[in-house]
């Protein structure tokens, strides 16, 4: 706790401004880019606390996520033959997606009715909607139920297998993390202390002091 895990996320995401430094995403320099603009760039986030919007229902939520709909202008509003069937497609999408994240079920209840993991996995797949090519996990097992985490996990090593995306997670339940990642970066009241493989990390001495208090 206090690393600065999501500090770090909310800086590359534009939710906050740095006092120095500079970052890219597939070469498109990300310094004093908004969020909505880093979102339409690939590069998408979940929250601590989630952002369901509670008075919709979960279709509608993910209905939501999907880019360049067309009736979203007030003049094309007005003509449903010109949207209607983009809408329809991104319905199709929303339940095949809701259907892999085990959330078909609850399609047509308020995200207000959902309990907290599910609202974790509503965030998930509703990043999905934006068609991104990163995404961005911050502490998707806070607040998990021990019996709900090797299902999320599943769904987590999904989004990488199945839906072919980059995955960064921000995580201190460290056996969750060793199980999932390729490298993991470690910090230490905002210092990077290593990148490296999970088992390289894991028998780091500076990983061990800083994690246990002495070297094993």
């Amino acid at each position: 706790n206090g690393a600065g895990k999501t500090t770090f996320f909310n800086l590359l995401t534009g939710y906050d401004s740095p006092n120095s430094g500079t970052w890219s995403f597939n070469g498109q320099a990300l310094n004093g880019v908004p969020p909505h603009k880093v979102a339409r760039l690939g590069m998408v986030r979940t929250f601590q606390l989630t952002k369901a919007l509670y008075r919709l229902t979960v279709l509608e939520n993910m209905a939501l996520g999907a880019r360049g709909q067309k009736g979203e202008s007030v003049f094309a509003s007005l003509f449903p033959w010109l949207w209607r069937a983009q809408e329809e497609e991104i319905q199709k999408k929303a339940i095949s997606i809701l259907t892999n994240f085990k959330l078909i079920d609850k399609k047509d209840d308020f995200a207000a009715a959902l309990s907290g993991g599910q609202r974790k996995l509503l965030e998930m797949a509703r990043a999905l909607m934006v068609e991104p090519e990163m995404v961005m996990l911050d502490e998707p097992m806070a607040g998990m139920s021990v019996e709900n985490v090797p299902e999320l996990v599943e769904i987590i090593r999904s989004l990488a297998t199945v839906h072919k995306k980059t995955v960064l997670i921000v995580e201190h339940h460290m056996e969750v993390i060793l199980g999932l990642a390729d490298r993991i970066a470690v910090l230490n009241y905002g210092e990077l202390l290593v990148c490296d493989t999970p088992n390289n990390v894991i028998n780091n001495p500076e990983v061990q002091s800083a994690y246990i208090g002495e070297a094993l």
